[in-house]
């Protein structure tokens, strides 16, 4: 099982693909609490160059609280990250968690039912790209 679903995106530039991963997300009901660029922070931190790789912590607000109400630990696994990285080529990759293979250690019957709805809009957001 894959922990993701992605999509290789060819005609877009990095920020725009960014900015359309982001209305996306809004679509489903999902804000972005987190927007890690990880090209800016490793070259700050350590001098290393690697291509522009952002990570997007979204939230769907109504499924967090339910599944906090079921699982109290399970702010551990949140938000629902998602990737945006250029790749050698220059094509523009995003992939988004699938929370049925992150959560899969976690027997609860209610947090899987929100892991099912979940993903289904995080798949939904991908295919969209």
């Amino acid at each position: 099982m894959s922990y993701y679903f992605n999509k290789v995106l060819k005609t877009r530039d990095f920020n725009d693909a960014v900015v359309h991963v982001t209305n996306e997300l809004k679509k489903e009901g999902f804000g972005v609490l987190t927007d890690i660029d990880v090209k800016e922070t490793l070259k700050k931190k350590i001098d290393a160059d690697i291509r522009p790789y952002r990570i997007l912590g979204a939230c769907h607000p109504q499924s967090a609280y339910k599944a906090l109400q079921s699982e109290n630990k399970i702010g551990t696994m949140l938000p629902c990250n998602f990737i945006v990285q250029e790749l050698e080529n220059g094509d523009i990759e995003v992939a988004g968690i699938d929370p049925i293979a992150s959560m899969s250690s976690v027997k609860n019957e209610t947090l899987g039912e929100v892991a099912v709805n979940i993903r289904e809009k995080i798949k939904k957001v991908v295919d969209n790209l």
